[in-house]
């Protein structure tokens, strides 16, 4: 384990949070507002940092291992310091609450503990929002983007960090990949506030939304989230970028080298746009008894179905008081999320058709045990290995899911409370039902289930393995 290359990186990583909390500092300026819990944060940051981060390490090689450990150390560091202007402007002085509001942001879940969020001061608010933006695409993958690389080992902090079951380089250097992923989500950004300015919505507001939605994290500077602004050109302005954000990236840099036609081939592109379609009609049929007309209802139910299906979580109605048909899509859609290599949390429909396929293949298998039964996706035939890392995880999820379904019930909620409040930090939603609904919010937990909510995040943001190995790193023998 080269411990040393793992500190020069953590340490690179918290100067990255202190560059990025300096935009945060400039509008609280703007806005008149104190900047003190900026600025010692960000000086107690450069204090911490900036003694390791000056020396490169003469070994600089990363295996996977440590970037494993980098990327979960990395992400647990990213909001431990990041929650501290919370607690400093004493707008969250309980620490474990600004913890957990902290890696909401971070891991772009945006499930919030706050009661009346137009209180926070602007600043705190566009720091909140702004987590969203560098937690979306990952910090880590902003570093390598920025930091030349002498060495080739740089894929193994991305696999790490960047969601799905398979990732690889765009092009044959790690940072030119890293270039354009941020390249493409800057430019999907800035369209977004430039659209949302045009359709009538204040610049702050359109900026930070844009930065929600861009995170697919869905953090709001208004207590009734988008429906605050009662504009419904906006709405479908949000549910239309929020969809494109859950898209693998990979599709839009082949759509931008003329590949097109090939990018569209995906299968998981495909099943995708067709979740987001029948989910949206079956959940239009089911609630048009609610709305006033067919618009109203058609807006309403893709804003939800987008929302929820790219884990970004904003709301327009309170989907907690549709029927069980709908909330059960709902609670599907949370499950299975977006396209991997997105800023969308959940399984990643890829995983889900890896599994589905799996399960096809055992059955004709069981029917003809001497035929030749593989998997495939878009056509290729996928490596064992793949299809038993698919298998493997959905076990570990859904032992996660228990375990902290168990533990958080000791808080003495209903059993909907528990279950939708684990699957939506696992899956990086934000919002679930009853008590914790899109209306409600995660303040009733105690500071223990807190805790536990802001673990479950951290591992469902990056899917698990790098925080298995971290704790496997710390707390077990030394061989």
């Amino acid at each position: 384990m080269n411990y040393r290359m793992i500190r020069y990186l953590l340490s690179v990583i918290l100067l990255i949070e202190a560059v990025f909390m300096t935009l945060s500092t400039g509008v609280s300026l703007i806005y008149e507002e104190s900047v003190l819990p900026f600025v010692i944060t960000i000086v107690l940051i450069l204090c911490i940092s900036l003694p390791f981060a000056l020396f490169k390490p003469k070994n600089t090689q990363i295996f996977a291992k440590e970037g494993f450990v980098t990327v979960a150390a990395g992400w647990m560091l990213l909001s431990a310091f990041g929650a501290l202007p919370f607690v400093f402007s004493s707008d969250i002085p309980n620490y474990i609450d600004a913890f957990f509001e902290t890696v909401s942001g971070f891991t772009t879940t945006g499930a919030t503990l706050l009661t009346n969020v137009e209180d926070l001061p602007r600043g705190l608010l566009f720091w909140r929002s702004l987590t969203h933006w560098i937690g979306g695409m990952g910090v880590l993958v902003f570093m390598l983007a920025i930091l030349p690389s002498a060495d080739g080992q740089t894929m193994h902090l991305m696999r790490a960090e960047v969601p799905g079951p398979t990732k690889g380089k765009l092009v044959p250097k790690m940072r030119q990949s890293s270039l354009i992923l941020y390249g493409i989500y800057v430019a999907l950004t800035v369209i977004e506030i430039a659209i949302l300015l045009a359709v009538g919505m204040p610049l702050y507001d359109s900026v930070v939304n844009s930065l929600g939605t861009a995170g697919t994290g869905g953090f709001s500077v208004l207590n009734n989230s988008i429906a605050g602004y009662n504009n419904p050109v906006a709405e479908w302005v949000i549910a239309i970028f929020m969809l494109l954000f859950g898209v693998n990236f990979n599709i839009y840099f082949f759509i931008l080298m003329g590949k097109a036609r090939d990018a569209l081939k995906s299968e998981e592109l495909r099943a995708y746009l067709a979740i987001v379609v029948f989910s949206t009609v079956a959940i239009a049929i089911d609630t048009a008894s609610r709305f006033d007309s067919a618009s109203e209802t058609i807006r309403a139910a893709f804003f939800q179905v987008t929302s929820i299906v790219s884990t970004t979580g904003y709301s327009t109605v309170d989907f907690n008081l549709w029927s069980g048909f709908s909330k059960t899509i709902i609670l599907m859609l949370m499950i299975t999320g977006a396209c991997a290599g997105s800023t969308a949390g959940g399984l990643k429909i890829s995983r889900v058709l890896i599994l589905c396929k799996s399960a096809l293949k055992e059955i004709r298998f069981m029917r003809r045990p001497k035929s030749i039964n593989v998997v495939r996706l878009d056509g290729e035939v996928l490596p064992s290995g793949v299809v038993r890392s698919a298998s493997g995880y959905i076990v570990v999820y859904l032992l996660i899911l228990f375990i902290t379904s168990l533990l958080i019930s000791i808080d003495g909620f209903s059993l909907e409370t528990n279950i939708s409040a684990t699957f939506a930090t696992l899956n990086n939603v934000g919002p679930g039902f009853d008590a914790v609904g899109p209306m409600g919010n995660f303040s009733i937990f105690s500071n223990f289930s807190t805790l536990i909510l802001s673990f479950t995040m951290l591992i469902g943001r990056l899917e698990i393995m790098p925080m298995m190995i971290l704790f496997s790193t710390v707390f077990g023998k030394r061989k």
